[in-house]
């Protein structure tokens, strides 16, 4: 079964890894370098990748056949994605294992959704 993990920061968060030592930085990366490793070691990664500034978003909507774009995100939305997962494990118990790991997950918001099977369409 595959599972989406999407990572979402706010201002809290970023202040957290910002008031970090670089050591400390170094640290919480070395921990997502063991999670991948042992991720991919199981045959569980499908990819994974950290998001860059949400101020450089575009928001993208097709009218007529013709994309039309703004910058985003929008001032209201308070928590941005930062970055995601894509596992193929065996169950949402385990995806929800996984996450415990993520070093950002004390601090951040997690969500995992299960990933919808469309090859009866295909």
């Amino acid at each position: 079964m595959k599972f989406l993990v999407l990572i979402y920061g706010n201002p809290e968060s970023r202040a957290v890894w910002d008031s970090l030592s670089d050591e400390q930085k170094k640290e919480g990366m070395a921990g997502y370098a063991g999670l991948h490793e042992a991720l991919e070691a199981r045959g569980e990664l499908v990819a994974s990748e950290s998001l860059d500034d949400p101020g450089l978003t575009k928001q993208v909507l097709v009218r007529d056949g013709k994309p039309l774009t703004t910058d985003g995100p929008f001032a209201e939305v308070k928590e941005q994605l930062a970055g995601f997962y894509l596992l193929d494990c065996e169950s949402m118990d385990r995806a929800v294992e996984i996450v415990a790991q993520i070093p950002e997950a004390p601090f951040s918001v997690v969500e995992v959704r299960p990933v919808r099977d469309l090859g009866a369409f295909m």
